[in-house]
């Protein structure tokens, strides 16, 4: 992250001669921020009042504004260390693999446990990943730690494994290929106690550094016990609120029984009991909860929470006043979580439930039943575009977990959009990477036609849609009076892309009043960030240089 005086909070900031994307005047060219605060939008005339008394007058020659993305769900030194450290993504086979593996120990030698991500056997021979000697022997016998893509299963080296002997008897081991539920949660949690808190902080800044260079301003930290520990989501917290960079919301996802008990939650620092509680698994890992077995597993996947716990959670902290949220991905696992909100709204009322704005992660396996839950309750679906570009089509890793035509159903983002449903959308990262504008990409060109939406529409979901997922509404767009977070960006001219994929020049037609976007059809260059400001500070800046 980097810091510039030139935009520091109470200074006077205007931009001019460039786009600026603005519903209060569709065909801005300039912008006046003062302190951390929008204060003025317009055209070049306009512009000259500030000109005089600004501090820093920016030409913008052509460029294009934007607020600030929200990524709404990150895992902030999972990112970081991913970034920094051993990376399996893309890796062609176990041989691969095994290879990168050798190398990174040999470029580590005095790591206490070797720690990497992003494997995904999917598209390997056999769908084979490598087995425990393997691993042993790549790594040199030290204890290794390695999540598949979806961070949902493991593979451990017999070192790691010999430090929690009683993972062995715990749900989800297996002798020789990758750990999930229970087992995999134990050899996590004695993983990331090797972390020091010099790594931690190294990888937290690496991460918020690289959203930052994206143009993104702030980030909802999806954490809880059995995802990263609590001394990494309050030094997480701290380090966003010591140093310039990009917000940081953080979700703790701890089930609660009574009211009472989010005052803990509140003492973390969290804004609500929400994030990745889990209610499932993952289709990659074969842990997402089915109504119907998987297509090529015989066995339905994993309840965590059934709707009795759901409807408990939501009670106690609508009562209390706190968000609750769910990960949930299979039909099986969103039929729970429906039905507990259903419960707690009979219990409490369905207005308070609604004003909670409660929300559920991923939300992958939809049906008409539960999007009219979600509409019925405001229910904000917090989902990651990213997912269908990765594993959706014909062929791609939905289709194997549950057939071709159960794999269209999924990511159903028009529907949502049709029914009502607030939508945030996210990363999962490092499930998939920081990627704000293929994320969009993603949205408008879904692999299933009729789930697309507009670059419009997905462009707020991204934006203001974070920020309503929080319950704030002031944010994430650029109007007199927003916060001053948002980005400029280097593109071509900009387009109205419908989500038949269909792209039309932006009209200079005034009663149209829709300000355009790049052009983000497949094979198209994704703009380039040139600065980041988030609360009128500069926290990236490529815009001099």
């Amino acid at each position: 992250m980097t810091d510039s005086t030139a935009s520091a909070p109470g200074r006077t900031v205007l931009l001019r001669g460039g786009e600026i994307h603005s519903p209060a005047d569709p065909f801005a060219t300039a912008m006046a921020v003062q302190g951390e605060h929008l204060a003025w939008i317009g055209s070049e005339g306009g512009a000259d009042t500030f000109a005089a008394t600004a501090d820093e007058v920016v030409d913008l020659d052509g460029a294009l504004v934007t607020p600030a993305f929200t990524d709404a769900h990150v895992h902030t030194t999972a990112t970081g260390l991913a970034l920094t450290g051993l990376d399996l993504t893309g890796a062609a086979g176990p041989g691969d693999a095994l290879a990168r593996i050798r190398a990174h120990a040999a470029d580590h030698p005095h790591d206490e446990v070797l720690l990497g991500h992003g494997w995904d056997a999917t598209t390997w021979p056999g769908q084979r990943p490598p087995g425990r000697s393997e691993l042993d022997e790549a790594a040199g016998g030290r204890p290794l730690y390695l999540t598949r893509v979806d961070v949902h299963s493991a593979l451990v080296t017999t070192s790691l494994l010999n430090r929690i002997p009683e993972a062995g008897g715990m749900r989800g081991y297996h002798p020789d290929g990758p750990l999930t539920d229970a087992a995999h949660h134990a050899v996590r949690r004695a993983a990331q106690a090797t972390v020091t808190a010099a790594q931690r902080r190294a990888a937290q800044r690496a991460a918020l550094r690289r959203a930052a260079e994206l143009g993104i301003g702030a980030v909802h930290e999806c954490a809880g016990p059995d995802i990263s520990g609590e001394n990494d989501f309050t030094e997480l917290l701290g380090l966003a609120a010591e140093e310039p960079g990009p917000r940081v919301f953080g979700y703790w996802a701890e089930l609660l029984t009574d009211a009472r008990q989010a005052g803990r939650i509140r003492e973390l620092g969290a804004v609500g009991a929400a994030g990745d509680l889990f209610a499932d698994g993952s289709l990659g890992s074969h842990t997402a909860h089915l109504h119907a077995p998987y297509a090529d597993a015989a066995h339905t996947g994993t309840a965590h929470l059934d709707a009795a716990a759901v409807a408990a959670h939501v009670s106690a902290c609508t009562t209390a006043g706190i968000q609750a949220g769910f990960h949930a991905i299979g039909d099986a696992a969103l039929t729970a979580v429906t039905e507990g909100v259903r419960t707690a709204a009979d219990r409490l009322g369905s207005e308070r439930i609604r004003a909670m704005r409660h929300r559920v992660e991923h939300a992958e396996m939809l049906t008409a039943d539960t999007v009219a839950a979600f509409a019925e309750f405001a229910l904000t679906a917090s989902v990651q575009p990213a997912f269908d570009a990765a594993w959706g089509g014909e062929e791609g890793m939905y289709a194997q977990r549950l057939g071709p035509e159960r794999a269209r159903t999924l990511n159903p983002y028009a529907a949502l959009l049709r029914a009502g449903v607030p939508l945030a959308f996210g990363s999962d990262a490092p499930v998939t990477p920081l990627d704000p504008w293929g994320t969009l990409r993603a949205a408008a060109f879904h692999r299933t036609a009729g789930h697309r939406i507009s670059v419009r529409a997905a462009f707020a979901a991204h934006t203001r849609g974070g920020w309503r997922a929080l319950g704030r509404d002031d944010a994430g767009v650029l109007v007199p009076g927003a916060p001053a977070d948002y980005a400029v960006w280097r593109t071509d001219a900009l387009v109205v892309q419908a989500p038949d994929n269909r792209v039309a020049r932006w009209s200079t037609d005034p009663r149209s009043a829709t300000p355009g976007l790049p052009d983000l059809s497949p094979g198209t260059e994704l703009p380039e960030c040139l600065r980041t400001v988030v609360a009128g500070r500069t926290v990236h800046d490529r815009l001099n240089g």
